[in-house]
């Protein structure tokens, strides 16, 4: 035999070696999941107990089921892991007691030193059974095989032996390296456990109202905040300098008490809307609904910029100027081609305006939004990037930078792809997109009788809204996502909350920065701003003044947040009037960001 083909059948000998370690590792880990899944490790802490099995899917997440809601995290490790479910119980003798009394609610919640010790030994027994289950299997597999040649009984115990090592090893370190409270990059609760990060009372709510169902769904969210504690990154508990409620697709509806409590409760500096305040283009409508006095009344800055349904012509410049006249009201781009910043406690925001207007019929709405961002980019050209750049079509968000996030509206569901976040509907895409119109058509009637109880309102068009939180090093230190449903028709209901890890959207925060209130609210033209932590000292010596400055911009101090004080809400939800040929297509919108300029909402 020559020396190549001795080489190749080597080879050949070492790739047939290394497929069949392949398969077996496959195997063993197969038989260690299993054995999870068949056999789950038991866990307890004082009041719950929980089932742990690793599931057969490489999703990084620890998924908590429950009947009132579920409890998600997902982790950002440098190996995706095997993801985890553990099925919570709560202790039968814990209900009598709470019931009977002895047992106030607000000790439910177990210390964080007894949830990491039981976290602690459950994944150590997760780890041995996986081992065990792996090991097994993988023998079995080669039982046939030492059966039939008893000569290399030591050669399966072998493989065996490095295929169990080898399932363990790698679903072990990433997991390792995953499953960490600093990898966490979202804690997301659904349904009613939501109300754990919206309330902070409702273990108080629930104790007076102990019955058999409250018992047992005030156990699970106290498990839920728990949890939340547990696997919150410390980064979300960083000092924080602004707080930003971001808004979008208002659509005529005032909705403005419920914000007003949002920001009064969530101690919001200012509030961002990315457009679409009205549905037919006109002052009118903004002043029958009292939305305008809904916006004064917040008691914080209101940044804009205008959106498609937001003028009635190219030109049209009507909304822009009535909302000029409301003190907190701070436009991005007040008129065409001017563009302003603004800075909250340091936090820099700058932004355009939609292009286009209600009703507007167009073969290329790519082309004007590509424009528009253009524009914006030429205004903006040589300058350092804003921390949050603001328009309301996606289309024209992915074609410019910000030096932490875009944000855009539009689409009426919330995303987030990389640094570009799409904000939801604050009131699930106004009032005359919550209904659709009498079915005219035989397929519409034929819809409606499909499905009676929900044929006057649309589906998928969730409400929602999104607090941005921002540290004193002016980084990002979470996004919480919040989305509920069906407040038009009375029924309404938490989808989810979900708690992003600002290490995720911004890695590395800015360097040679600090914010905080002291800075206050500045505001000037893109290409003349000067922050407020880069004035002279003979402009306030580090205070921030009331009033105008040379340069045009102008500083105000820290907005006071005392929500409702104010004007009064307005007469409400008023009926709207007028043509519907836009309005009620705008409904649910799916398909890529690109071809988003098609769509109208």
């Amino acid at each position: 035999m020559s020396t190549r083909e001795r080489i190749t059948r080597g080879m050949a000998a070492g790739l047939w070696r290394a497929l069949v370690v392949m398969l077996l590792t496959l195997v063993a880990v197969v038989g260690g999941v299993a054995t999870t899944q068949l056999w789950p490790v038991h866990m307890e802490t004082g009041y719950f107990t929980a089932d742990v099995a690793v599931e057969p899917r490489l999703d990084s997440t620890i998924q908590v089921p429950t009947v009132i809601g579920d409890v998600v995290m997902t982790f950002e490790g440098p190996l995706p892991a095997p993801g985890l479910t553990a099925q919570v119980q709560v202790r039968d003798e814990v209900t009598d007691l709470i019931r009977s009394g002895r047992l106030d609610a607000t000790s439910l919640q177990p210390s964080q030193e007894e949830l990491r010790e039981a976290i602690d030994t459950g994944v150590r027994e997760v780890a041995w059974k996986f081992a065990a289950g792996a090991l097994v299997t993988s023998l079995l597999v080669l039982l046939a095989y030492g059966v039939s040649r008893p000569r290399h009984a030591g050669h399966v115990v072998a493989a065996a032996a490095g295929a169990t090592v080898l399932a363990l090893a790698l679903p072990g370190a990433s997991a390792y390296l995953t499953y960490r409270t600093g990898k966490v990059a979202e804690f997301r609760a659904t349904s009613m456990l939501s109300l754990v990060q919206t309330n902070a009372g409702i273990l108080d709510s629930l104790a007076s109202k102990a019955d058999q169902g409250a018992v047992y769904v005030t156990n699970l969210l106290a498990l839920s905040d728990a949890l939340r504690e547990e696997f919150t990154p410390e980064g979300v508990e960083a000092p924080v300098a602004a707080r930003f409620l971001l808004v979008s697709d208002i659509h005529g509806m005032d909705q403005y008490p419920l914000m007003r409590q949002i920001v009064a409760t969530e101690r919001i500096d200012a509030v961002v809307d990315s457009g679409d305040l009205v549905n037919f283009g006109r002052v009118r409508e903004g002043e029958l609904t009292g939305i305008f006095a809904g916006i004064e009344s917040l008691g914080v800055p209101y940044v804009f910029v205008r959106g498609n349904h937001d003028a009635v012509s190219a030109t049209d410049e009507a909304l822009l100027q009535r909302l000029a006249q409301i003190p907190n009201v701070v436009l991005l781009e007040p008129t065409d081609g001017e563009y302003l910043r603004v800075d909250v406690h340091g936090v820099s925001v700058s932004g355009f305006n939609d292009v286009r207007f209600f009703n507007q019929r167009s073969d290329d709405f790519g082309g004007e939004q590509l424009e528009a961002a253009a524009q914006f980019r030429e205004a903006t050209d040589g300058l350092e990037p804003t921390d949050l750049v603001v328009t309301h079509q996606p289309f024209a968000a992915h074609r410019v930078r910000a030096g932490t996030l875009t944000v855009n509206g539009h689409m009426h569901a919330p995303a987030l792809d990389g640094q570009h976040l799409q904000v939801g509907s604050f009131t699930g895409g106004g009032l005359v997109n919550q209904f659709r119109l009498p079915p005219l058509t035989e397929e519409a009637r034929e819809a409606a009788e499909e499905d009676p109880e929900t044929a006057g309102e649309l589906v998928s068009q969730p409400y929602s809204f999104d607090i941005l939180t921002v540290g004193q090093d002016c980084s990002v230190v979470s996004l919480t996502r919040y989305s509920y449903r069906n407040l038009v028709s009375g029924r309404p209901q938490f989808d989810d909350v979900r708690l992003v890890n600002g290490r995720t959207l911004q890695p590395d925060p800015p360097p040679g920065r600090t914010c905080g209130p002291e800075l206050g609210v500045v505001t000037g033209p893109v290409g003349e701003f000067v922050p407020a932590e880069g004035r002279p000292a003979d402009e306030g010596d580090g205070e921030v003044d009331d009033g105008e400055v040379d340069d045009g911009a102008v500083v105000t101090g820290a907005v006071d947040d005392g929500a409702g004080d104010g004007p009064g809400d307005g007469p409400g939800d008023a009926a709207v009037t007028g043509a519907m040929d836009d309005a009620v297509g705008d409904a649910a919108v799916t398909g890529a960001v690109d071809d988003a300029v098609t769509t109208a909402p």
